[in-house]
């Protein structure tokens, strides 16, 4: 009996914990289900609607994942996401850049073997190509072309390559530095893996050493100003990350020609989503190591997603060369440029009206791509509060319902914050309304 009882007891507490189990992962996924729902809905926010208890369904973009913002949403401009550019591909062009992809087709791992980047389809290297040609951004013949799943693989692809290979064992991992304000996911992306080989570093303009990477982002996120290397070493090397560097955001000045020069599709198109980022490298072994990072992190990268994005290159190039200049609705670059110009004459103006914030000064040049002298117009503001009892925008916006990225993960101070610029006009407007009332 207490053999046959301790058996029964010990079954009972075994079940019990089975479905304590149950339970608790079943309380954890409605718990993320409602955090997130509230994270893009604005229920995390002082006098936010509980859509939850009253029983509204939150319908959502299926470009984008969000639901539609009202005059009482919250509206986050922390992420660059792109969806300005929406509007151009539901039109003309996006017609053209329909792809249908047979069930056949992108089936092995390999594109060709006979190149560095294997997996590289050779429609996807080929519009780079043509894109960097019609653009005059950069320099792309004589340099290798490599994929990645964004640039921020790329970027990691990067680092390992260039660090020396007995980095590690010699205990001496490769310092990795940018001038301050530095992109935010710099320090994250570096020591994310804790590699032995290479380790975040902070501020270019008080680095002391002569070995080092530097990441030069021109123009830079975030604060849109042109850079140039800052340290000059014969041991150290830069990666230029130019993801901006398109003629809707700054005047061309000329064909960049760098040894390492990253791109994204994200920016350039809008198209986020994809995921694909290329690079153009001049040496061969720095793309033979950087291929190898991208081998072993993803064996290759997507092919459905690289012929998809040569078909939006693809439509991009042909509104300029072949299809007639009727307005912008073929012509990416021109369309963009405008959104872009109408924003920042509206932010600008919104400032001004509020008369406690500041923007970067413009910064025209004569662009060879427009033919023209041109202002720039960056895809984030960087915006600084002025009112002495202010020292965390961050926080302050959020009051406001503005959820943006504060100056302290750029290494900059709490005054400032990173602005995205490429959100929906509906948001965009409801901001810069709320920027322009707070006195």
């Amino acid at each position: 009996m207490v053999m046959g009882g301790g058996r029964e007891s010990g079954g009972m507490a075994a079940q019990a914990g089975k479905l304590g189990v149950v339970a608790s992962v079943a309380i954890n996924l409605a718990a993320l289900a409602v955090y997130l729902r509230r994270r893009y809905s604005g229920d995390d926010v002082a006098g936010g609607r509980k859509r939850e208890e009253e029983g509204e369904e939150l319908a959502v973009a299926p470009s984008s994942g969000k639901p539609p913002v009202t005059p009482d949403s919250v509206i986050n401009l922390d992420h660059g996401d792109p969806t300005m550019y929406e509007q151009f591909w539901r039109g003309d062009a996006g017609e053209r850049a329909t792809i249908v992809i047979p069930g056949w087709q992108t089936m092995s791992y390999f594109s060709d073997v006979g190149n560095i980047c294997w997996f590289l389809e050779a429609g996807f290297e080929r519009e780079v190509r043509r894109l960097h040609r019609l653009v005059g951004n950069a320099v792309a013949e004589g340099y290798h072309v490599l994929v990645g799943t964004g640039s921020t693989q790329l970027f990691q692809a990067a680092l390992y390559a260039l660090s020396p290979p007995g980095a590690a064992a010699a205990g001496a991992p490769m310092s990795v530095v940018s001038p301050v304000p530095y992109y935010s996911s710099y320090p994250a992306v570096t020591d994310f893996l804790k590699s032995g080989l290479y380790r975040w570093a902070g501020d270019a303009r008080t680095f002391d050493g002569e070995t080092y990477i530097e990441l030069v982002c021109s123009p830079n996120n975030p604060d849109g100003g042109v850079r140039e290397a800052v340290l000059k070493s014969g041991t150290g090397v830069a990666v230029h990350d130019l993801a901006y560097y398109w003629p809707q955001y700054t005047p061309i000045t000329e064909a960049a020609a760098h040894d390492v020069m990253l791109f994204t599709a994200s920016k350039c198109t809008g198209h986020a989503g994809t995921r694909l980022g290329w690079a153009l490298v001049k040496d061969r072994v720095v793309a033979q190591r950087m291929n190898k990072f991208i081998e072993l992190n993803t064996i290759g990268v997507s092919k459905d997603s690289q012929l998809r994005a040569a078909k939006i290159l693809k439509a991009i190039s042909d509104g300029y060369d072949h299809a007639p200049a009727v307005g912008d609705r073929t012509r990416l670059f021109h369309f963009a440029r405008r959104k872009m110009m109408a924003r920042w004459g509206a932010l600008r103006a919104a400032v001004a009206s509020s008369g406690i914030f500041s923007l970067p000064d413009e910064l025209p040049g004569y662009c060879t791509f427009a033919k023209e002298t041109v202002a720039a117009y960056p895809p984030f503001a960087w915006l600084r509060c002025e009112k002495e009892e202010v020292y965390d925008l961050e926080g302050y916006l959020r009051e406001c319902k503005i959820v943006s990225r504060g100056g302290a993960k750029f290494g900059a101070d709490g005054r400032v914050v990173r602005i995205s610029m490429l959100d929906t006009d509906e948001a965009f407007a409801i901001f810069v309304d709320r920027i322009a009332a707070m006195k």
